[in-house]
C-alpha cells in the first residue's frame, strides 16, 4: 500500500554549514494551507521514515484523529563521521549545525508551510546521538523548540552540564526512553558505552526542571530500531495528540 501523504524535498544552501542540506517534508493527505500545522523535525531523518515508519504512522494516526495536524521533516547525515561532527556537543560542526536548525530551517519552514510560528508547536526528535542533539538544542533555544523526543540519547558530562544550566526548560514537553539492556553500546567513538546510568542521571536533572516529562525504561530494550520503532506510535500520540 502506498503512502497517502505527500513527500516533498527542499534544499537549503546553508551559509553556516557551507553545504546544501536536504529537508524531506511529509505532509498528511488532508494537508491544506487553510489549517495550521505542528512541525516535527527529525535528525537521522531517513532512518525515521524508513525504519521508524513515521510516514505510515502519520497516515494512520491522522486518519484516526489520534494526532493533531502535524508535518514531519527529516534531515539526514552523510556518514557516521559527519553525524558525529554535527550532532555531538563537542563536534567541530555542532555550533554551525545548531545555527542551521534555528536560523535557517525554522524560518524556512515557517515561510513555506502554514505553521503556528510558536515554539510550542515545534518538536525535535532523534534517536541516540540525534536524541542528544534534540535535548541540547532545546535547552539552548526553549522558545524555538517546545517539544523534545529523545530515544536512547547519548549522555555524557557535557550534556548533563548543558541541561543543568538550561533556563526555562519547564516550558518544554519532553519524551525520553532508554532500554534497560543498553549497558555496553558500540558507538562511533567507543565500542563499549553504558547508556543506562547517565540517562538515569539526566532523568533526575530534568525532573528538577519542572518540565512536562514522559520517561520510560523499556524492559530488555537494546540500542536498535527494533525497540525505537515499537514505541513510535506511543511517541506520536503522546506528543501530538
Amino acid at each position: 500500500m502506498g503512502r497517502k501523504g505527500k513527500m516533498i524535498e527542499h534544499e537549503i544552501d546553508s551559509s553556516y554549514l557551507r553545504e546544501k542540506m536536504t529537508l524531506k517534508i511529509y505532509q498528511p493527505e488532508s494537508f491544506t494551507p487553510l489549517y495550521k500545522y505542528h512541525i516535527c523535525i527529525m535528525q537521522d531523518g531517513n532512518d525515521y521514515f524508513q525504519l521508524g515508519r513515521v510516514a505510515t504512522l502519520s497516515d494512520r494516526l491522522h486518519d484516526e484523529y489520534e494526532i493533531e495536524n502535524t508535518i514531519f521533516v527529516g534531515i539526514h547525515y552523510q556518514d557516521r563521521q559527519d553525524r558525529l561532527k554535527k550532532y555531538h556537543p563537542d563536534g567541530e560542526q555542532h555550533d554551525a549545525y545548531v545555527k542551521f536548525l534555528v536560523h535557517e530551517v525554522v524560518p524556512y519552514l515557517d515561510e513555506q508551510l502554514p505553521t503556528y510560528h510558536m515554539g510550542g508547536s515545534r518538536a525535535l526528535m532523534g534517536d541516540s546521538l540525534a536524541g542528544t542533539l534534540a535535548i541540547v538544542v532545546a535547552s539552548k533555544y526553549p522558545n524555538t523548540f517546545g517539544k523534545v523526543v529523545m530515544q536512547s540519547p547519548l549522555v555524557d558530562e557535557k550534556v548533563l552540564e548543558i541541561v543543568e544550566n538550561a533556563q526555562n526548560l519547564q516550558g518544554i514537553d519532553i519524551y525520553h526512553t532508554i532500554g534497560t539492556n543498553e549497558t555496553n553500546v558500540k558507538t562511533t567513538v567507543d565500542p563499549d558505552v553504558d547508556f543506562v546510568t547517565p540517562n538515569r542521571k539526566l532523568k533526575e536533572l530534568i525532573e528538577q526542571k519542572g518540565s512536562t516529562y514522559y520517561y520510560k525504561e523499556i524492559p530488555d530494550g537494546e540500542h536498535t530500531w527494533k525497540y525505537w520503532q515499537k514505541d513510535m506510535q506511543t511517541v506520536l500520540t503522546t506528543m501530538f495528540n
